[in-house]
């Protein structure tokens, strides 16, 4: 229905543009109308969706612009104003600066990074103004002002359609492939109608059966963009072709910055210079910002690993890793090593009655109390596995090991937490394995010897502190 639509709107164009007398005024209003629908679809498009969406935006506003550059044509045609040509070639040139803000800028990025994108696509279209207004004054055809204003155009549309499909081709999310789908057969369209209308139509005044043409890209875009179509499945790519794509895109705005800027500085130094600084800058800047923000979340995912995620205290991962380098420096120096496995009694029986939910519950309450009795910086509690905790207590005497132990024993049974046993509370079993002064042998010696006696305190009747090793 859609495409009718369309083929109806050409056809209302045709018949204007050959029964009417004044062609190019009859032309006028489907040159116009066609570019503030398109704009309108996107719109239409962020409502139905029900969110607002920046790449959508920016090819909304970017329609925006060259309906005003075809309304201020339309204009110079009707009235002669020399001005009315100039501002409507700015507006032809400044459209394409948000179409590559929109390719240039990946979804979800830091707000300082987007901004870095914003200050480029700016410059980008001052850069653009101003060496269009510099040209506008020569539109003879074939002089040497209309022919780099026509590069400058070329240029500026095949960056535009060759990285919207860069993106397409690479896109996995079903949202930004239809993004990226519409926009490319936009731009692939338009770069074959700018090259058609000013390679070989540069010679024919509005009103032309070449009219016929132009509103075709924005059309198909209107239609393109009213279509939300349902979720496609994800796309996967091999990860080194992704991240290329994708690192890549953010070299967009100043690789066309720099290459507008190598066309105009021969004629205009001052300004082609300020261009490749700015690009050189914002490449530059953003790339650190970038690096930055990697190492970051290499930091915070490297300390997520080492969490566990029901009780937030350290998992047997980090657990593990650690008492292999207190072993170690506990042998360098010959200093004691206590370790204490804890276990709650009757875990089993506890989730059976209650339920998991609750069963979470106490794990969260224990693991909180446990960390609390282990006041020193170097000690390390930690969620071994199951109902199973582990404490690592290096550079401590016997007696201040058992003296925590027994801390912890007394903290959980005061928490009076549920239980379906005799007790009617929560309690625990602790086991303590203690190295007097660490001379070799490996770090799961003093493991060994906890878990032993973890074992005697359960056989003996449960909530208490039993130790092995004395060495």
């Amino acid at each position: 229905m859609a495409y009718l639509i369309m083929l109806l709107y050409v056809a209302a164009h045709a018949c204007a543009i050959g029964l009417s007398a004044a062609a190019p005024m009859a032309s006028f209003p489907f040159l116009v109308a066609a570019p503030a629908i398109a704009a309108a679809s996107c719109a239409v498009r962020m409502r139905r969706t029900r969110r607002w969406d920046q790449n959508w935006a920016a090819v909304g506003f970017a329609m925006l612009l060259w309906t005003s550059g075809m309304f201020m044509a339309m204009w110079q045609v009707r009235t002669g104003s020399p001005a009315a040509g100039t501002a409507s070639l700015l507006l032809y040139v400044l459209y394409g600066v948000p179409l590559t803000f929109a390719i240039a800028s990946v979804g979800r990025e830091a707000w300082y990074l987007r901004l870095i994108d914003a200050v480029l696509a700016l410059a980008l279209g001052v850069l653009y103004a101003m060496r269009t207004a510099t040209l506008a004054a020569d539109q003879d055809i074939g002089s040497p002002g209309f022919l780099d204003l026509r590069m400058m155009l070329d240029l500026e549309n095949l960056f535009i359609a060759v990285f919207a499909v860069t993106r397409l081709v690479t896109a996995t999310a079903s949202r930004t492939r239809a993004f990226f789908r519409a926009l490319s057969c936009f731009a692939v369209a338009y770069l074959l109608v700018a090259v058609a209308i000013n390679h070989f139509f540069a010679d024919v005044d509005f009103g032309h059966w070449a009219d016929l043409i132009i509103p075709l890209p924005f059309l198909w875009l209107a239609v393109l963009a009213w279509k939300v179509t349902a979720a496609e499945p994800v796309r996967i790519y091999p990860p080194r072709r992704s991240h290329l794509v994708r690192a890549g895109s953010h070299l967009f705005l100043p690789l066309t910055l720099m290459l507008i800027s190598a066309l105009v500085v021969q004629a205009q130094p001052l300004l082609g210079i300020v261009g490749f600084v700015l690009a050189t800058l914002g490449a530059g800047i953003r790339g650190v910002l970038l690096q930055i923000q990697t190492y970051e979340e290499r930091d915070y995912f490297d300390a997520l690993s080492r969490i566990d995620g029901l009780t937030r205290i350290p998992n047997r991962r980090h657990f593990e890793e650690t008492m292999e380098r207190e072993w170690r420096r506990s042998m360098r120096s010959g200093d004691s090593l206590a370790l204490l496995l804890i276990d709650i009694d009757h875990f089993k029986q506890l989730n059976d009655t209650y339920g998991h939910p609750e069963g979470d519950r106490i794990l969260q309450a224990v693991a909180h109390a446990l960390a609390g009795c282990a006041s020193r910086s170097s000690d390390t509690v930690a969620r071994y596995g199951g109902e199973e905790f582990a404490a690592l207590l290096p550079s401590i005497s016997r007696a201040g090991a058992l003296n925590v132990a027994t801390a912890m024993r007394e903290a959980i049974e005061q928490l009076a937490l549920p239980s379906p046993t005799p007790e009617g509370r929560v309690t625990v079993s602790i086991g303590v394995g203690f190295i007097a002064a660490v001379q070799g042998g490996r770090a799961h010696e003093v493991l060994t010897e906890a878990d032993e006696a973890l074992y005697q305190a359960k056989a003996e009747g449960r909530n208490r502190v039993r130790e092995r090793g004395a060495r």
